[in-house]
Order: structure tokens, then C-alpha cells, then sequence
């Protein structure tokens, strides 16, 4: 696991071309959202920012899907995905290094989508800090953990970039209800929902064991 993961996140600081991809496709969005729903009281901006937590979680998946799409594209280089395959030892390890190093890009954009957000429309993140950036994390773990399992389904079809999508958006509707809901009570009444955390938290163990123990068989085929 810990060998995967320092050769994907050495391989990333050298190129970057993954974190750059995501971060300025978060941005991009940011931008779209601001000009498409502006937070002046004059265009109905108090019925925008009822909207904000789903707008920015809407950013955080498209970006993730970006990433997540490029997880397994280095292995497909002389047979290193076989490679892989052979190493001895469980190969749940090698999904969780390939799920970590995209959970740590992940968290980085996060930031940078959270910041961007901030400005363009207004709000003020800093008093809720520590409980915002523990509801992006457990997201972005449920986004990682099932985005690397279908990524590793879709690196050898045709079409992985279309194929990607079509797989993991209906799993992600339980991530996103809790993250939506979660963001939604954090900013609007300063507390978190106990279900919309619970519902987070349960679906990435779900998804974090399922996948752990699917990759072999992902692996073989």
C-alpha cells in the first residue's frame, strides 16, 4: 500500500498534470456557478445560497470524476497494470494505495474549490473551519473509494471516460445526500445533521470493504 501510494503521489509531484486537470476544471465550475447564479440580493442571492452546498459538492464530484479517470491510465504503460497483479500479497493493499493517493489530490482541490466558492460568493468558511473540512473528507473518502474500484473497471474499455461516469454517479447518490445535507445544516444553522454524518460515514465503510475486497477479482478480469 504505502509503496503505490509514494509512487503515485511521486509520480503526480513530478508531472502534476492530474491536480492541475482537477483544480482548474474546479475553478472553471466556480466560475460557470457564479455568473449562472449570482449572489446579489437583486438576482435572488438568498435562494442561490440555499443552493451552495449542492453547487460545490456538484464541482467536488465532476472534478473527482476528472481525477479518478487518469488513476489507472500509468499502469496501462508497458503491462504495469499486470505487474501489479503479480505482486505477491493481498491486492486489497494495492487498491488502498491507489485509493489514497486519490483521496490526497482530491483534498487538495477540495480546498482550492472551497476557497474559490468562498470568494465568489461570499461566505464566510472560517468559523466553521474544522467541521466543514471533516464533512469534505469523509465526501471525498466515499468519492476515492469507489471512484478507484470503477476506474479500475472502466482503464480497459474503449470508452473509460464515458464508461467511468455511467458507473459511479447512481453509487454516489448516498455520498452526496449525506455531504449535501451535512454542508447544508453547517452553513445555514451552524451545526451538522447526526443522520447526514451517520449516512456518510456508513457508506464509505460500505464502500471501503466492498472494494478492498472486490479488487482481486476487478484485478483478474
Amino acid at each position: 500500500m504505502w509503496a503505490v501510494l509514494w509512487k503515485d503521489l511521486l509520480i503526480e509531484w513530478r508531472s502534476r498534470d492530474r491536480v492541475l486537470a482537477m483544480g482548474v476544471f474546479a475553478l472553471l465550475v466556480v466560475v460557470i456557478f457564479h455568473f449562472a447564479a449570482p449572489a446579489g440580493p437583486a438576482a435572488g442571492g438568498e435562494a442561490t445560497r440555499e443552493h451552495l452546498p449542492g453547487l460545490l459538492w456538484v464541482a467536488y464530484v465532476f472534478a473527482a470524476i476528472l481525477g479518478l479517470n487518469r488513476a489507472f491510465a500509468l499502469e496501462l504503460e508497458n503491462e504495469a497494470l499486470s505487474g501489479l497483479a503479480l505482486a505477491p500479497g493481498e491486492r486489497g493493499w494495492i487498491y488502498l494505495g491507489k485509493a489514497a493517493a486519490s483521496l490526497v489530490l482530491l483534498v487538495a482541490v477540495q480546498a482550492l474549490a472551497a476557497l474559490a466558492f468562498a470568494l465568489a460568493f461570499d461566505l464566510d468558511l472560517v468559523p466553521v473551519l474544522l467541521p466543514f473540512s471533516g464533512i469534505a473528507l469523509l465526501g471525498a473518502l466515499g468519492l476515492a473509494s469507489i471512484g478507484t474500484l470503477f476506474s479500475a473497471v472502466a482503464v480497459r474499455t474503449s470508452y473509460r471516460e464515458v464508461m467511468l461516469p455511467l458507473l459511479l454517479l447512481p453509487l454516489l447518490v448516498p455520498v452526496l445526500l449525506g455531504a449535501v445535507r451535512a454542508t447544508h445544516g453547517l452553513l445555514a444553522e451552524g451545526t451538522v445533521p447526526a443522520d447526514a454524518l451517520r449516512l456518510l460515514a456508513v457508506t464509505d465503510a460500505v464502500f471501503l470493504i466492498v472494494s478492498f475486497l472486490g479488487f482481486e477479482y476487478v484485478l483478474d478480469e
